[in-house]
């Protein structure tokens, strides 16, 4: 699991009650902790531990660059200080949670302590003149249900936010020949988003491979691996390269620092080491380093995202939209060769052949039924949207490689969206609800979430906390 950190910055103002503010600066720190949450305090700044003015903003912001915090909660303790909440989120350039504890009832005498809810209306409206994007969690008490949850989904939305704006992919090889659709603009990528590519030559790759077969260890632990996980239908020579091209693709990730890989899956791999890559694709994936297929830069970014949605380690899988369902109007074929990593399949995989292919190296298995989200990154013309929804996983006729069947709400309005695009055939999957969480992460990278059934208000219901 991803560790993410939350600068907790506490406001109140002078005019409302400065000893409740206090109370509930440390009653949301205690929660904070209840909850295993991350935070860096600021009980050192002032001797109120609250954001209030110039000289103590100046000195939190300070310390939470120091911190290298990855998000930033303005607690109103009272009304707080809008203007101070906007400056020190415009310095730090982190997601902003902005929430308040739900005021009191009000004395005999008519007397407010806190007016919270009022000042969250306040620091809102400056926030967005100050253009600083943030997301609200709506005005609740601490023990709320509706509090832990938006706690949870905020560092999520974090957690996507700080992998998209430090991502770096290995891109082994060009993308295949025939494959325009998978083509990108690494400048574009890298200028609008930080997004950096680390191209390498097919020849690194297999330089790689025969020095991790000469070092033997690695590969003898892979191929065991195999062994225990999976019905192998191939021969020993052949699970070799499989096991040597895991163990040379993560050498090469972690060489130059990167979170995922796309591949040149075919043809010219298969002439100079005799196998698909795509099993050794699926270990990699299992192991939380997302390796996609046709070089595809988009499809990592987005197995990148998803799985970063998810802050649990939950896998993601890449998968092409193939063929309608032949029974069910609404299905839909989700299927590759075989990269899908092993904890999706609802069976024992099998190391075997592949689909339109010659040559070994490719997973068989159906993945589990349930619920799962549906999500691609893409753009063209400069301009980058993530498409996002929601299927189920139902029967279906037997598949080869790795194959799910899928049922939507409506399978033409989303085969609409993908033709007219900016996406492609390819996505990713996972078995677990990261739409909203995405579509709030959206905001604060600078692209359009694109849903493709009507459920928008719904999502936003959601993030609400109704």
């Amino acid at each position: 699991m991803a560790n993410i950190k939350l600068g907790y910055a506490p406001t109140r103002r002078s005019i409302f009650s400065a000893p409740d503010a206090l109370k509930y600066r440390g009653l949301t720190a205690d929660r904070l902790r209840e909850l295993g949450v991350d935070f860096v305090d600021i009980t050192d700044v002032n001797e109120e531990g609250l954001l209030y003015d110039e000289e103590g903003r100046k000195k939190i912001a300070e310390k939470f660059k120091k911190e290298k915090i990855d998000g930033l909660l303005l607690a109103h303790c009272n009304f707080g200080t809008e203007f101070e909440c906007a400056r020190l989120a415009k310095e730090l350039n982190v997601p902003v949670l902005l929430w308040g504890p739900l005021d009191e009832r009000p004395d005999e005498n008519g007397v407010r302590l806190r007016d919270t809810q009022c000042g969250l209306f306040a620091t809102g409206k400056v926030l967005r003149r100050f253009r600083v994007p943030f997301t609200y969690l709506t005005n609740c008490r601490l023990n709320d249900p509706v509090f832990e949850r938006g706690i949870r989904d905020f560092l999520a939305v974090c957690n996507v936010v700080k992998t998209f704006r430090n991502m770096r992919i290995l891109q082994i090889s060009t993308r295949p020949y025939e494959f325009w659709s998978t083509m990108c603009n690494e400048g574009e990528l890298l200028e609008k988003f930080n997004v950096q590519l680390t191209p390498i030559p097919m020849p690194e790759l297999t330089d790689e491979m025969k020095m991790a077969k000469k070092q033997g260890n690695e590969v003898a632990e892979v191929m065991q691996y195999c062994r225990d996980h999976m019905k192998i239908c191939i021969r020993d020579n052949e699970l070799e390269n499989v096991a040597a091209l895991k163990v040379a693709m993560k050498n090469l990730i972690q060489k130059y620092g990167c979170q995922a890989a796309a591949i040149q899956c075919w043809n010219q791999l298969q002439k100079e080491i005799g196998i698909m890559p795509c099993a050794a694709n699926a270990l990699l994936n299992e192991e939380g380093i997302p390796v996609v297929c046709e070089t595809d830069i988009h499809g990592a970014i987005t197995a990148l995202l998803v799985e970063a949605a998810a802050l649990d380690g939950t896998r993601s899988f890449f998968a092409d939209w193939t063929i309608r369902h032949p029974d069910i109007a609404n299905g839909e074929l989700l299927q590759h060769c075989g990269p899908w990593p092993i904890s999706v399949a609802r069976e024992t995989p099998k190391l075997t052949y592949p689909l339109a292919f010659s040559h070994p190296g490719s997973i068989t298995a159906e993945a589990k039924h349930g619920e799962v989200t549906l999500a691609r990154f893409d753009g063209d013309n400069g301009e980058y949207s993530m498409l996002l929804g929601k299927a189920k996983g139902v029967d279906g006729p037997k598949g080869m490689g790795t194959y799910l069947w899928v049922e939507v709400e409506n399978i033409k309005r989303l085969e609409a969206k993908i033709v007219e695009g900016p996406y492609i055939h390819h996505c990713v999957g996972i078995h677990k609800d990261v739409v909203p969480v995405l579509y709030e992460a959206c905001k604060y990278m600078g692209i359009a979430p694109d849903l493709y059934d009507p459920i928008e208000e719904d999502v936003k219901a959601y993030l609400r906390g109704e």
